[in-house]
This record gives structure tokens, sequence and C-alpha cells, in this order.
């Protein structure tokens, strides 16, 4: 039997799906006018997609015995700089934003090799 995941990390994962949701609902509907006039919507629905897939790995790999903490935060700052980024971009094209996005990509590629580097990823 799996031991159940740490308090913390349910709770982020949990955050994560969340907010993808809401942030995804609130550019569809809320912001589509501002999105369209900045030519950004592209950009959002890119945010939306990498963070809500994410949110749903790291709920897949709380449950997993033995999984890495270390991937689990390779994931959750790689959402947090490659979405947040987007999303930031898509509302106001800041120039200081541009490389941020790229790092967190890195970071969530990163957390995708940190599971290949297991043995086997989904035994113990």
């Amino acid at each position: 039997m799996n031991p159940a995941p740490s308090s913390l990390l349910l709770r982020l994962s949990i955050v994560l799906g969340l907010s993808a949701i809401l942030l995804g609902a609130f550019g569809a509907h809320l912001l589509k006018g501002t999105l369209i006039a900045h030519q950004t919507v592209e950009t959002w629905k890119t945010a939306s997609f990498y963070h809500l897939t994410h949110a749903i790995l790291l709920l897949f790999l709380i449950h997993q015995p033995n999984f890495r903490k270390s991937s689990f935060y390779l994931f959750f700052l790689g959402i947090l700089l490659f979405s947040g980024s987007l999303y930031l971009l898509a509302l106001n094209p800041l120039p200081w934003l541009g490389p941020i996005t790229p790092l967190g990509g890195v970071l969530l590629m990163s957390g995708w090799l940190s599971l290949l580097w297991r043995r086997d990823p989904l035994r113990p």
C-alpha cells in the first residue's frame, strides 16, 4: 500500500489544479476581449494547457511510492515560471518576462528527466 502523500504537497497540487481551471475560464470569458485585442489568446491557452496537465501530473506523482520531492518541486516551479509568465505576457508584454518563460520550460523538462532517471518511475 502506498503511503499517504504529504498534506502540503497534496494541497499545492489541488491549488494548482483549481487555479488552472479558474484561469482558463477567466481567459475564455472575462479576459476574452483583452486577449483578442492583444492577439494573445493562444498564449493564454498554452499557459492553461501546461498549467493543468502538470497539475494533474503532480496529483498522480504524489501518490506513487518513493516519488522524489525534487521532481515535485521542479514541476511546481516550472508551472509557476512557465505558465505564470505566459499569463502575464498575454496581458501585458513586459520585456523582463520574456526570459522567464524558457526558464520555466527548462524546469518542466528537468522534472520529466528526473522521472526518467529513476530505475522504474512507477514502481518502488
